[in-house]
């Protein structure tokens, strides 16, 4: 079973991706992280983000069970990840690293921005995890100040905004909900509301 769930930048796409994993028994992997690990090698070696070669280097010796999220979640990175993520040759890559996760038994979640519609095209199940662009801004600013980072709502939407117009326009894999996604906007919802909306979606799709 492959659970294909996509979305824009703090949708609650991950959190629902993991609860999801544990409520069925599959594994999970946070695609973006990927992608992140890759960015973080490169800027901890000096390396330029632009060398397509030298990326594909790093995604090859990716150790996906040493990935650090807390490490990976930097700004920078995530910034350098964007500019990573648009080099055709290493997405080609992770994105069969990313497959061969996915259709190990007994299946997984994934979580990204292309699983349904790239990585995972015959997905068991796909979503489209959704919501305002200021109610994402909103909880990434809650969330970062519970962290104890510095966070101000304004630069943080504007900086949503951008990644989104990036991930969406991009000529290579870009963000969009596949033909057969079911859409879930969480803009009004709270975690458990839009958990158990996502579990019926996924049992539905599995009992049909």
């Amino acid at each position: 079973m492959i659970i294909a769930i996509d979305g824009p930048a703090a949708s609650g796409k991950g959190t629902l991706a993991r609860r999801l994993a544990d409520h069925f028994g599959l594994r999970h992997l946070d695609t973006g992280l990927t992608y992140r690990a890759v960015a973080a090698s490169l800027l901890a070696n000096g390396l330029p983000l632009g060398d397509e070669a030298v990326a594909i280097e790093v995604a090859r010796h990716l150790d996906l069970a040493q990935m650090d999220k807390t490490v990976l979640a930097a700004h920078e990175i995530g910034e350098a990840a964007s500019r990573v993520a648009v080099l055709g040759g290493l997405r080609e890559e992770l994105v069969n690293l990313q497959r061969r996760f996915a259709q190990t038994p007994p299946g997984a979640v994934l979580d990204g921005r292309d699983i349904g519609t790239v990585v995972c095209p015959d997905a068991s199940v796909k979503l489209f995890v959704t919501a305002s662009p200021e109610a994402r801004a909103r909880r990434r600013t809650e969330e970062l100040l519970s962290k104890g980072q510095e966070a101000n709502y304004a630069s943080v939407l504007a900086d949503l905004m951008r990644r989104d117009e990036r991930d969406s326009q991009r000529t290579v894999a870009p963000m969009k909900q596949a033909d057969d996604a079911v859409l879930l906007d969480t803009t009004e919802m709270d975690i458990e509301t839009a958990f158990q909306a996502a579990v019926e979606i996924v049992s539905r799709a599995r009992d049909a």
